[in-house]
């Protein structure tokens, strides 16, 4: 075979090697330098990564070599690792945007990714450990899955997804990498996530603890709004947003950034949790969000006999649905599931391990597959969304 003929065939192969970062072909990203084959088959490839110290580099070159060994004709691979000129980094961050300018937050009205924001009106509720398990669900079903950390100051979603060093005493997170002036999330469970904890160095903190986050109003607005504007997602099928609790000032932010985006409100059965679940959802739709369901946490405990527990009471969830579906002028809101007391469940968070993978006949994790199934049933609807075309 001609080396030319097979360096195509090389070229070819290359299509196979994913980005883990950008999830897209290297062929696609610009990261194919030269390729070289010589009469005895003997082929050198070149690769240019998008940052000196790329976290994903071994697995590339890994892939890269995998790739072109596989390529019939090939008698020996040799992998050259060099880095983007800014130029071609520039014309990659250019490429992802595609026809979006720079510092543009793609999710608002007319996206045709779904939106949902999770949300309670008290802390330890399980909101995002739910908020957790639900993106990694709607993941292993194919979809493209993204998470804005929304919590500010109790942020936990990238130790939930085992984005975190656990023989860290500090609890090192995963940071993103970025190019240029885009941010790549990093990947848990198929779940793209981004988090203030990602940034936030824990030798600042005392006792080699992580700094805590200490602020109000427009800083907190300007962190979320930068992830969602300066954070490169792709093309998500779902983004879920795990808010505070309560009804402060990140929830009315992304009511003023994300007007289109839908709300589940978590609460836990006892009447206390009720009342103060039901006034997040309230503050949502003065926002101009929908809300599309209550989920119930920590609904009962199964005992051995099979009779149910209910350490925290009955019916929580259920009232907050009656509550917000009685308002005038509004959808009945249903409870989309109650979600039982599961150690696995609790044992799966500490672990960064979520149940609906390591435990799928666990009690909890069938009712999480209950949210996800009604998510799927509401799809990506086009109806009422401008698609950019104009007549010929």
């Amino acid at each position: 075979m001609l080396p030319a003929d097979l360096a195509s065939r090389i070229s070819t192969a290359l299509r196979s090697v994913i980005d883990p970062e950008i999830r897209k072909p290297i062929t696609d990203l610009g990261m194919v330098g030269d390729i070289a084959v010589s009469e005895n088959g003997a082929a050198a490839v070149a690769i240019k990564l998008t940052i000196v110290g790329c976290p994903a580099a071994t697995a590339i070159e890994r892939d890269v070599a995998a790739a072109v060994a596989s390529v019939p004709g090939v008698t020996s691979t040799s992998i050259t690792v060099g880095v983007m000129t800014p130029e071609e980094r520039r014309a990659l961050t250019d490429s992802l945007r595609g026809s979006r300018a720079a510092r543009q937050m793609p999710f608002g009205p007319g996206s045709l990714t779904k939106v949902y924001a999770v949300t309670s009106g008290k802390g330890g509720v399980g909101k995002s450990t739910l908020t957790a398990n639900l993106a990694v669900e709607l993941a292993s079903r194919g979809l493209s899955v993204g998470i804005v950390d929304a919590d500010v100051h109790g942020f936990s979603i990238p130790g939930l997804l085992g984005l975190t060093d656990a023989t860290s005493r500090a609890g090192t997170i995963t940071s993103p990498t970025q190019v240029g002036d885009m941010i790549l999330p990093p990947i848990g469970y198929g779940v793209k996530v981004i988090s203030i904890g990602m940034f936030l160095d824990p030798a600042q903190g005392a006792g080699g603890q992580a700094k805590a986050v200490a602020w109000r109003g427009p800083m907190l607005h300007r962190t979320i709004s930068q992830f969602l504007t300066d954070v490169y997602f792709g093309d998500l099928d779902v983004l879920l947003l795990d808010l505070p609790p309560g009804t402060g000032d990140v929830a009315i932010s992304l009511g003023q950034l994300l007007p289109n985006a839908e709300v589940l409100v978590v609460t836990t059965p006892q009447p206390a949790a009720a009342d103060v679940a039901e006034r997040s959802g309230i503050v949502a739709r003065q926002t101009g969000q929908k809300v599309i369901g209550v989920i119930e946490n920590m609904a009962g405990l199964a005992q051995p006999d099979g009779s149910i527990l209910s350490l925290f009471g009955e019916g929580g969830g259920a009232e907050v649905a009656r509550r917000l579906s009685a308002a005038a002028d509004v959808d009945a809101v249903p409870l989309l599931a109650s979600v039982p007391l599961s150690v696995p469940l609790r044992a799966g968070g500490d672990t960064g391990a979520p149940v609906v993978l390591e435990h799928p006949d666990d009690p909890a994790s069938i009712a999480i597959r209950t949210v996800a199934d009604s998510l799927l049933a509401r799809g990506r609807g086009l109806v009422g969304r401008r698609l950019g075309l104009a007549p010929a």
